[in-house]
């Protein structure tokens, strides 16, 4: 499809559920780098989910991210301290403004479950920005490995935990989202241990999110949910492994 707002074309992975006799409860799935659900194989996924009826119909968009995507992906009007993530807001009109009427015109399909947005490394720290300002659009959000070091400042320019970005959006949000999280790290995601405390970084980052859920009146598990994958890497197998149990979280019957 052609987007007005990332002045390209964006190529767009839709799957659609089978035998829909009309009278389903529909779900909704987007996610961005849709160019690595293929070898998620997300559609044997859905297909043994379905087989053994443990999820409900929900239809799943894979945006397909470019060679922009280090300026398209990040949090919308707040980009990281090497400017990557400039475009964010722009794919965020994107999404909302272009790829739902989009995706309902395409499928005919009429959209009356759950929204979810869901996205890998810096595509679910994306997602979980465009879900925090769009509650009234989406009911979930899930982030695997989420790039939630995104900071304002280089380590080695006097760097501090206040500096990441999404933790003071959460903590400064007046508001509370009608929202809940699936929120993924594994074991082995990265060797970085920035503050030394014997714990990987993606883990103590991802960990300080649910914190700040938390302070924010978010209920664990039933509104936020930790999985740390043992042995689980900063890739797109460990990311497949993971996927189906997000999607019994988020569409279970």
């Amino acid at each position: 499809m052609k987007s007005k707002f990332l002045q390209r074309s964006v190529d767009v992975d839709i799957y659609v559920p089978e035998n829909l006799l009309g009278n389903e409860t529909v779900n909704l799935l987007l996610v961005n780098d849709g160019q690595d659900l293929a070898q998620m194989e997300i559609e044997q996924s859905l297909s043994s989910l379905y087989t053994k009826w443990k999820i409900e119909p929900v239809v799943v968009v894979g945006m397909k991210a470019n060679e922009e995507r280090l300026l398209e992906y990040g949090i919308a009007h707040r980009p990281d301290f090497k400017n990557r993530g400039s475009k964010a807001h722009l794919h965020t009109s994107f999404v909302i403004n272009e790829l739902l009427p989009f995706v309902k015109k395409e499928t005919g399909i009429n959209i009356n479950g759950k929204k979810a947005f869901a996205g890998f490394s810096l595509g679910g720290l994306t997602a979980f920005d465009i879900a925090w300002h769009n509650s009234a659009v989406f009911d979930l959000v899930g982030v695997f490995s989420g790039s939630f070091w995104w900071r304002k400042k280089d380590l080695s320019d006097g760097y501090t935990d206040d500096d990441r970005i999404l933790h003071e959006m959460v903590r400064k949000t007046a508001t509370k989202p009608d929202l809940k999280f699936w929120l993924m790290t594994g074991t082995e995601d990265e060797k970085a241990d920035r503050n030394q405390n014997f714990i990987i970084d993606s883990i103590d980052d991802t960990i300080d999110v649910v914190k700040e859920l938390v302070s924010k009146g978010y209920h664990r598990p039933s509104e936020v949910f930790y999985y740390e994958m043992v042995g689980g890497k900063h890739d797109v197998p460990t990311w497949g492994k993971a996927f189906p149990k997000f999607l019994e979280w988020a569409f279970g019957k």
